[in-house]
C-alpha cells in the first residue's frame, strides 16, 4: 500500500501545482476590466478612489446634464418627420 501510494504522490502535486495555476489565470484574465484593458481593481487604486465614491462622482454630472436641458427635459422619444415627409396613409 505504501509503495502506490508513494508512486501516485508526485502526480498528485504536479496535478494540484497545474489546477491552482489554471484557477489564478482564469480569475485574472475573466476578472472586470475598464474601457481601457486594465483591471478594475488595478484602476481603482491608481486613481486613488474606491468603487463607492467613483459612482458618487459620476452622480453630479448626470444631474447637471438634465439640469442644462438634456435628455430628461425632452419631452418625446420618437423621431419627428418633417411635414413634406410620408403621413400615416403611407403606412
Amino acid at each position: 500500500m505504501g509503495d502506490v501510494l508513494s508512486a501516485l504522490l508526485p502526480p498528485a502535486v504536479v496535478a494540484a501545482v497545474f489546477c491552482t495555476f489554471v484557477v489564478k489565470l482564469l480569475r485574472k484574465e475573466m476578472a472586470p476590466r475598464t474601457s481601457d484593458g486594465r483591471l478594475v481593481s488595478e484602476a481603482d487604486t491608481s486613481s486613488g478612489r474606491g468603487t463607492a465614491s467613483a459612482a458618487t462622482a459620476s452622480q453630479p454630472e448626470a444631474d447637471d446634464f438634465a439640469a442644462e436641458g438634456g435628455a430628461k427635459d425632452a419631452e418625446a422619444s420618437g423621431a419627428e418627420l418633417p411635414d413634406d415627409g410620408p403621413g400615416r396613409d403611407d403606412r
